[in-house]
């Protein structure tokens, strides 16, 4: 029988698994990988400029496509700039397979050079890590990663391949089934449970559906629209859930928690079933967890069994895969239309309108509805802090329009490659990534990718000088003490700031020249009226990546927001 290395091994498994597409970043530890990689014609190689870049690549990649997202690196600080993506794709149920190189095996464990326990790092952030000790265990080990990567809950698996593991010869064959003793994930659904479920759903007065990530990870948005039609039943999201339902569906209120719409907010307070289908019920949407629903009943539906009732208490636990539980739900779910309710909840709009003050300057509004009109189809990806609740707010989507951003860790510098990712996976969409000034310096060093790969990128920077969100608080919670927060501050104004006479430098950098540096288009935004020219420029723009920077005041806060420690009554409407 012919005997090939683990390297040709590893570059058949890709094949196999039909990975088109690999992000990966050379090393000492990965160099031969590289070297059969060179030989072969089926996966595309992506070379981002950084490794936290790259995964943050693959995991876009992973979430516009629907395919497993795959990253190559070396051992040592290769894969430790890998960590903060691993965590992202973890808390936002991504499937990656992130293969690290490692030092061979008899110089594990004596601090050689480039060596960590990589595996040892990220084993409370992955859903499974493991090193291959044997040749013979490679290609079984490389099919259980992409197996455990996208079954179940989603996430990110990581798999260390030693150097001399990898030299070794064994056997060509890959592995086309796979029995893994102890990991059966079960999309079925109960249907006692559903049952007892959609009974108190026809019962209920004031019915309120919350709809989290999970519906839009496994795709059941077309079903669960369907659900909402039949059913008249009104609709909250969290932020991951958001395009669960087209956003201008009359049943749709909006996002609810700590940057939620005031009727989302309410109705959650005033319900007596909040039926739950994918979310984890985190801190961000529940305000004060003991008041959090306190009129209602709940019913959780959710893949992860772990995710049921370890913040809130619910009555009814269904564990399920979305899209199944969505399409029982309609076949046994009937009408349930309450007039008072949706009255009561189409006021609650009405008195508190989502909107921003000042619309006769230029705001994240005005931008965001402008992206609105602009484009019929795109993929939008955001970045971390204001510009990311104002897109959540503002952002209009439905079956052409997809929104991509870091929920669960909040991660400030995804923007960026987390568009690159998303334009390789989707090469005739418009993806659009909107940033602050903050998040977009963390890896801008990826206009070098995003320029060498002639991606269309439309990249939008909402630059307010200041680390927005933080500021924020600052403003609201801290007595305007802006500690660590102005993108400007340095040596010259250092312990002057605020004080009478002080001057602050001038901003660094010139977004539009460091574009440009890269061979990338720049365009700078004053005022209200010059955003839809800048989008249409931009749409000409079809090899190379358009960077519009937006000057905004930094006084443009992000509202409704739940006091902290409150409720998700208690909002600050304005200050």
């Amino acid at each position: 029988m012919k005997k090939i290395t683990g390297n040709k091994l590893f570059v058949k498994a890709l094949k196999e698994e039909g990975v088109d597409v690999l992000f990966g970043y050379p090393g000492a530890c990965t160099i031969d990988i590289s070297d059969e990689l060179y030989k072969q014609d089926y996966t595309k190689v992506i070379l981002p400029r950084h490794e936290q870049a790259l995964v943050h690549a693959a995991d876009a990649y992973a979430r516009s496509t629907g395919k497993v997202g795959v990253c190559l690196v070396t051992s040592g600080p290769g894969a430790t700039n890998l960590v903060t993506g691993i965590a992202t794709a973890n808390y936002d149920s991504v499937p990656l397979v992130c293969f690290t190189g490692q030092v061979a095996r008899h110089l594990i464990g004596n601090d050689a050079f480039q060596e960590v326990d990589i595996v040892g790092i990220t084993r409370s952030i992955c859903k499974y890590g493991i090193t291959v000790q044997r040749r013979e265990d490679l290609g079984r080990i490389i099919k259980e990663a992409f197996y455990i990567a996208r079954t179940g809950r989603p996430g990110p698996v990581v798999v260390d391949l030693p150097k001399d593991v990898m030299a070794e010869l064994g056997d060509a064959e890959y592995p086309q089934e796979v029995n893994i003793r102890g990991y059966k994930p079960n999309p079925g659904v109960h249907i006692g449970q559903l049952k007892r479920a959609i009974k108190m759903l026809k019962k209920a007065e004031k019915p309120l559906f919350l709809v989290g990530g999970g519906v839009n990870i496994a795709k059941a948005n077309k079903c669960f629209t369907k659900v909402v039609d039949k059913t008249q039943i009104p609709v909250v999201t969290t932020i991951m859930g958001r395009g669960a339902v087209p956003t201008d569906h009359p049943l749709y209120i909006g996002n609810l928690g700590m940057h939620g719409a005031y009727a989302a907010n309410m109705a959650v307070g005033e319900c007596d079933l909040l039926f739950s289908i994918g979310t984890r019920f985190n801190d961000r949407i529940t305000g004060k967890i003991h008041e959090f629903a306190p009129k209602a009943q709940i019913v959780h539906i959710d893949i992860d069994t772990g995710s049921i009732s370890r913040n809130v208490h619910v009555d009814i636990p269904i564990v399920a895969d979305a899209k199944e539980a969505t399409e029982k739900i309609l076949e046994y779910a009937e009408e349930n239309k309450q007039e008072e309710w949706l009255a009561q909840i189409e006021a609650w709009k009405v008195e508190h309108p989502l909107t921003m003050k000042n619309q006769n300057k230029l705001t994240p509004q005005k931008i965001i509805e402008t992206i609105n009109e602009t484009f019929d189809e795109a993929i939008v990806v955001t970045d971390v802090g204001q510009h990311q609740m104002f897109t959540t707010q503002y952002l209009a989507l439905n079956e052409k329009k997809k929104l991509l951003t870091s929920g669960g860790l909040g991660t400030m510098g995804y923007g960026f490659p987390g568009a690159v990712g998303a334009q390789i996976g989707n090469p005739d969409v418009p993806v659009i990534a909107i940033s602050g000034d903050g998040g977009m310096q963390m890896n801008i060093q990826e206009f070098a990718t995003a320029v060498l790969q002639e991606l269309p990128l439309i990249l939008c920077v909402f630059n307010n000088t200041y680390l927005g969100m933080v500021r924020q608080w600052q403003k609201l919670f801290y007595g305007k003490r802006y500690s660590m927060t102005c993108l400007r501050s340095g040596k010259a104004c250092e312990g002057k700031c605020g004080t009478e006479g002080c001057e602050c430098p001038p901003y660094t950098p010139d977004f539009v020249k460091l574009a440009e540096s890269y061979g990338a288009k720049g365009i700078r935004v004053f005022k209200p009226e010059d955003v839809q020219a800048a989008f249409e420029e931009a749409k000409q723009n079809t090899k190379t990546p358009t960077l519009i920077e937006f000057i905004i005041d930094p006084e443009d806060l992000v509202y409704p927001m739940v006091k902290p420690g409150g409720t998700l009554e208690e909002l600050i409407m304005d200050c």
